[in-house]
């Protein structure tokens, strides 16, 4: 099937009415659609938003054709992105909160952290995300990133329904050592398996792995010791480490892969 990509643009938001447009987004889908109390969301704009964003740069992609009543609702897909070398202005990566971060650091501060990415329900399984990752993989290119990270999610907060999925991905995609972050201990870390003689059930885990997640590891990416249970925006997180170098041909492969099926 050929797809018209006239009606799509993927950039950094250049305006504050762009910025509230990726707020919409992500407002309707972790807010509305998972639950998130999202502790500084404008709950009367439908704006999930933190004091953190005017730091961080917001990729969109746009839907020209896709009928709304409020242009605030045009965005479709977004990622919200934190070069390392502005992290310092914030006092420090979002992921910090959940997970030390001390073998990254220590390793280079050509570090992208990626969060907040959210494609609305009307484009997922389409082209969105695909054409979103190749505007990601341009702009790391133009960053000079080694190391790009951050935390993704699992819908829910009990750990013991996340098992097999959980078991999983502390078995067979723990990130190396020295790039290995941890979950800050205490109430909300959740241990993972790392057994692999573990018994699990493997239709179940993938059938509880999240897409975005999956897309991450067939591109190379591998997770931090320990998930972390996030009450505020009602999931369990898991951080995802990729190294540049070792996912750029694995990416082309992937994206030329779903190019040839568009």
């Amino acid at each position: 099937m050929k797809l018209d990509f006239s009606q799509y643009e993927v950039r950094l938001a250049r305006t504050q009415d762009e910025i509230a447009s990726a707020q919409r987004l992500r407002y309707a889908v972790f807010v509305e659609e998972m639950g998130a109390k999202a502790a500084h969301a404008d709950h009367a704009r439908r704006l999930e938003c933190d004091p953190h964003d005017a730091h961080f740069d917001h990729l969109i992609l746009v839907d020209h054709a896709y009928p709304v009543a409020d242009p605030l609702d045009r965005v479709r897909a977004v990622y919200r992105l934190l070069p390392g070398t502005r992290a310092s202005q914030i006092g420090g990566f979002y992921s910090a909160s959940e997970y030390d971060l001390s073998p990254l650091l220590t390793r280079t501060d050509r570090l992208l952290e990626l969060g907040r990415s959210c494609v609305a329900s009307s484009h997922r399984g389409g082209a969105a995300l695909h054409l979103l990752w190749s505007s990601l993989a341009k702009y790391v290119l133009s960053q000079d990133i080694e190391v790009l990270f951050g935390v993704a999610s699992f819908p829910g907060t009990d750990p013991a329904a996340l098992r097999d999925a959980l078991a999983q991905l502390g078995t067979t995609h723990l990130a190396p050592q020295n790039l290995r972050v941890s979950a800050h201990p205490g109430p909300n870390r959740v241990e993972l398996v790392r057994d692999p003689a573990a018994l699990f059930d493997a239709v179940r885990a993938r059938q509880q792995i999240p897409p975005l997640i999956k897309a991450y590891l067939r591109l190379g990416g591998t997770i931090g010791d320990g998930a972390f249970i996030d009450h505020d925006f009602n999931t369990i997180d898991i951080c995802l480490v990729m190294e540049t170098a070792l996912m750029a041909q694995k990416y082309r492969d992937f994206y030329t892969r779903a190019a040839a099926q568009l």
